[in-house]
């Protein structure tokens, strides 16, 4: 009888660990179904990628009893954005891209000046033919927000700039050489732009190049944009796009140059620093005056801006 109690005990034993192992096995197959299916289901429809990053940066400054002087109080406040979405199937491309930014600063002495103030959309379509090259077409515009003053130390402000005067419009047909994901050249010799001034006293003295009382200049010639994007050590990415105009119809010699350079550090998820080079250099702006000669003509325009503040990615 003992023998049957110990033969029936081990039966069911093992029996139970059977169980417990077929249990165990249904459990991980289960498990790596659900891992596939869900695997399947985050790859197979993806053609889209979207994103971007939001900054608010903001400084203030204040003297008292000061010795050395200074302003009182100065205050500064800068937002940005950059957004993208980017489509891919196949040969098939389609890259879009907003960048934005508007900055203020206010002092006691100079009052209330705008510091930054841009626009920058860009759209490109590209079909795969070879190994990184792509036949592609590219739609750029580029503008401000509100109205621009230079501030003469004698005289009032005058308004130089405002929304849409001047606005760039660049529509080009070309190659797109991208041999990774950081970088992208991209080439066209037959390139249509405008300079639009949609302000009836800018255009009356012909700001910006356009004729005289006309609202748009139409040009023709050939285009050059690069842009890289890399993280160039951990938390520090560099970005940099540089755009190269040469109008056919007048001086194609004189090359416009836009070119914008952005070094951001992450110091954490949501504090960075922001450091920002823009040089631009149009033969057609001819509103800066020689002191000695009194000669007004085009030169590089610079701008800097460092800043630090929250940022936020989407």
């Amino acid at each position: 009888m003992k023998k049957f109690y110990l033969a029936a005990t081990m039966l069911l034993m093992a029996a139970t660990a059977l169980q417990a192992q077929d249990d165990s096995m249904r459990k991980l197959r289960e498990e790596t179904a659900g891992k596939i299916k869900n695997n399947e289901k985050d790859t197979t429809g993806r053609l889209w990628k979207k994103g971007g990053t939001f900054g608010l940066m903001f400084n203030q400054g204040s003297l008292t009893n000061w010795a050395a002087g200074g302003d009182k109080l100065s205050l500064s406040l800068q937002g940005t954005l950059n957004a993208f979405a980017n489509y891919k199937k196949g040969r098939h491309s389609w890259d879009n891209n907003l960048d934005l930014a508007y900055g203020y600063v206010n002092t006691t002495s100079l009052g209330t000046r705008k510091s930054d103030d841009r626009i920058d959309l860009t759209s490109k379509y590209g079909y795969e033919i070879g190994k990184n090259w792509y036949l592609s077409g590219l739609f750029n515009l580029r503008t401000q927000f509100t109205d621009g003053y230079l501030y003469p130390a004698d005289t009032t402000p005058e308004r130089i700039s405002r929304f849409f005067a001047p606005a760039y419009i660049v529509l080009s047909p070309g190659i797109d050489y991208m041999p990774n994901k950081e970088f992208s050249l991209f080439m066209s010799p037959i390139t249509a732009r405008w300079v639009v001034v949609m302000d009836d006293s800018l255009s009356a003295r012909g700001a910006y190049g356009v004729d005289t009382g006309k609202h748009v200049r139409s040009e023709f010639g050939a285009y050059v944009t690069a842009t890289w994007n890399k993280e160039i050590m951990k938390n520090v990415t560099y970005k940099s796009k540089l755009e190269l105009f040469s109008n056919y119809k007048k001086n194609p010699q004189n090359i416009d140059v836009f070119w914008t350079n952005m070094l951001s550090l992450k110091v954490n998820k949501w504090i960075s620093a922001n450091v920002s080079l823009d040089m631009i250099y149009d033969d057609d702006v001819r509103e800066f005056e020689n002191p000695k000669t009194g000669v007004k003509g085009a030169r590089l325009q610079v701008k800097q801006v460092l800043s630090i503040g929250l940022t936020a990615k989407f």
